[in-house]
Order: structure tokens, then sequence, then C-alpha cells
């Protein structure tokens, strides 16, 4: 089959791969539809990754059509279309049981890399390497779905393709941003970054009853589609101090819950940061949400972190008395629930797929994604 393969720094190609078979009971086999760019891809895309290995295919964020399944499924059929969660996750173990399938025990392949890096093994991710999954991406023709009952979902009739693949990462990583916020009736909320992730979070937050959401980009046509698709404040922060403005659109406190959902993609290049690398990232926006936030208030960290972080201002947690919280996203439980937003046309993400290519043109749509060029913010791959 076909598939997007990383080959070295900044560079992939679309090349020939074995098909996927089916290795355990619980594996199905799914044709893709779609498959979505995001910007946890580019770190990997860069090289900043240890363990990442040339002829590694791409992608976690995709939709398809079961071709074939285990003989101990027992949730999906031949011919179903199904959404699947960018995360990997077992179901069974006690962090699964909770509720906590980012926390899965058995969702990665590398969980001696993993321990060394973070103390325990997390759930793994398509197209990731070892200690972040180690299992082969969803930008290709097909890919192999292990423990397909947890972590695969039917998609309603009614919700298109271009819709429902959000579903996979993007939407429920902005529910989860919602969610650890605890976004409550009347607050007032900030987002940095007006990507996928960060307009679906203002959208998660909105939902909830906030009573204002500011978005914080520098990118015109992004900030445009937070005032008309998502209805959030844009906040360009080249032409306003974002501290005094944030101040002055909540009472002169600050937000009650501020949302980083940029991550390192947006940092200078630089080797993965401790134990998996050396040498700290550095967080513009997060050191900002930190300082932007009410005092008793809740930073979220919602981009995509794998090492250490240097300059975190620490100080002004303590002595604001904030909450930092963060994690993965647990997508297989709001997967349903969004896929019946989505139905009921409550919840809109199709204005995301800015770009559509065949996979013969991934690499051009990775381009144009990691440059943010023609008003990219996701290129979408169909087989």
């Amino acid at each position: 089959m076909r598939a997007l393969c990383w080959e070295g720094a900044n560079a992939v190609a679309v090349r020939e791969v074995p098909d996927p078979e089916l290795r355990n009971a619980h594996d199905i086999i799914v044709r893709v539809r779609r498959s979505a760019t995001c910007g946890a891809d580019l770190p990997l895309l860069a090289g900043r990754i240890p363990y990442l290995a040339a002829g590694d295919v791409l992608g976690h964020e995709f939709l398809g059509d079961v071709v074939e399944v285990g003989p101990e499924v027992r949730r999906h059929r031949v011919a179903d279309r199904v959404v699947v969660c960018a995360g990997i996750a077992c179901g069974a173990c006690w962090f699964c049981r909770q509720g906590l399938f980012a926390c899965c025990d058995n969702g990665t392949t590398g969980a001696s890399a993993a321990e060394s890096a973070w103390g325990q093994p997390t759930g793994g991710c398509y197209g990731h390497p070892g200690p972040l999954g180690g299992f082969a991406g969803s930008h290709a023709e097909y890919v192999r779905v292990p423990y397909a009952d947890v972590g695969a979902f039917a998609v309603p009739e009614e919700v298109s393709d271009d819709r429902a693949v959000f579903a996979s990462d993007a939407a429920p990583t902005g529910w989860l941003g919602a969610e650890l916020g605890e976004v409550r009736p009347g607050d007032v909320v900030a987002v940095w970054g007006a990507g996928a992730v960060g307009q679906l979070t203002a959208g998660a937050a909105l939902l909830r009853g906030a009573d204002r959401v500011v978005v914080v980009d520098d990118h015109d046509d992004r900030l445009r589609m937070v005032e008309q698709h998502v209805g959030a404040e844009p906040l360009n922060y080249r032409f306003v101090d974002v501290l005094a403005e944030l101040r002055e659109r909540s009472g002169g406190r600050g937000p009650d819950v501020c949302v980083e959902a940029v991550g390192m993609a947006a940092e200078p290049p630089g080797l993965l940061a401790g134990r998996l690398g050396g040498g700290a990232e550095r967080s513009l926006a997060l050191r900002e949400a930190v300082h932007a936030c009410r005092k008793a208030g809740t930073v979220v960290v919602l981009g995509t972190w794998t090492g250490v972080v240097d300059t975190f201002p620490l100080g002004a947690v303590m002595q604001k008395g904030l909450t930092v919280r963060s994690a993965r996203q647990h997508g297989q439980r709001w997967i349903p629930m969004l896929l019946d937003r989505m139905a009921r046309d409550e919840l809109r993400t199709e204005h995301l797929a800015t770009h559509r290519l065949p996979l013969e043109r991934a690499a051009d749509g990775y381009a144009l994604f990691r440059e943010r060029a023609d008003g990219c913010v996701r290129a979408v791959f169909s087989p």
C-alpha cells in the first residue's frame, strides 16, 4: 500500500509499505477515507523526537471503512464507517477503567523508554515512535487498529467525512481543555493558539456556558475563523498588550481559565528536552497564560510537550494560587458525545479542513501546514 513516511528532518515522501495485518483478536483493519495533519506531527517532522526512524508512517487523526475484523471484536463489522481515536488504550487497565485512557498502561510498545522519560508509560498514539505509541500512522491507505472495541466508533450517517475526521483528535482535545479548566457559566476564558485545537477549545468553552472566550494568535485568517465559525473574540497579539487587554475584558481580574493550545511545535528548533534528548524547550504562550490568569484561576496546558520547559514561572503559579492542569485527550470518553453533537449540527468542524489533497500530495500538504501558508489550518488527505 501507499503511505506517507518520514525520511529525515522536515522530509517526507509517499512510498510503498507492507499492508497491515491483524495481529491479535481485538484488531480491525481500516481503509482510510480521511486523515488530517496535526500540530503534534510537527516536532516529529522536524526530527526533534528520538526513536523515529526513516520509513515510519506518520499521521493519527483519521476515519475510514472497516475491511477486516479480528475474531474477538464485538462492536464493528466489515463495511462500517468508523472514526478512530488518535490515542491508543486497552480499555482494561486501572487507568482505562477510571476513564483516563491517555494514561493507559498498555497503549505503547516502548514502555521502558517512556518510563525513563516520564517515570511511567502512558497511552500511545498512531504515527509516533515507541515511547509515544509505536503503531504505524494513518497517512496511508490502510491502518491496523488495536483494541478496536475501545478506540473505534461508528459515524452517524448524517455526519460527513470532513466533519467526522476531527472527532478523532482535535475535537476531543478541545473538549478536554474546557473540562480541565472546569469552565462554568459566566467564566471568561482565554485560549492561546487559533489552530484547530484552539478553535475547538473555544467552542467547547462556549458550549459549557462561558460568558466570553478570547482567542490569542497573530494569523488574521485563523482569527477570522474564530469570529465567524466559533463565535469567540479574536485577539491579535501583534497589535495589543495582551495582558492589559485580557484584564480589560474580564472586569480587571484576568481570565478565569487560560488555555495554552500552542505546544512545542511553535518553538525554535531544538532537540527534545529531558531524558529523551537534551536542551530545554521554551513556551512564550504558556508563560503569558500564567501571568494573564486571574488569581486562584486555572491554567490548562493543552499543547504537545514531551520534555522539560525552560523559564516556567513557577513563582507566579505559587504566589497567585493558580491551578495548573494538563493531559492528553481521553477521546474514548467523549467521541460518542461529540459525534452526536456533530449529527445535531451543534458542532461544526469541516471549516478546519482548509486544504484537501490526495495522499500522493501529502508532502505538499505538510509544507503548507508547517508554514501556515495559503491560510492552511489543517490539510486533509484522501488515499
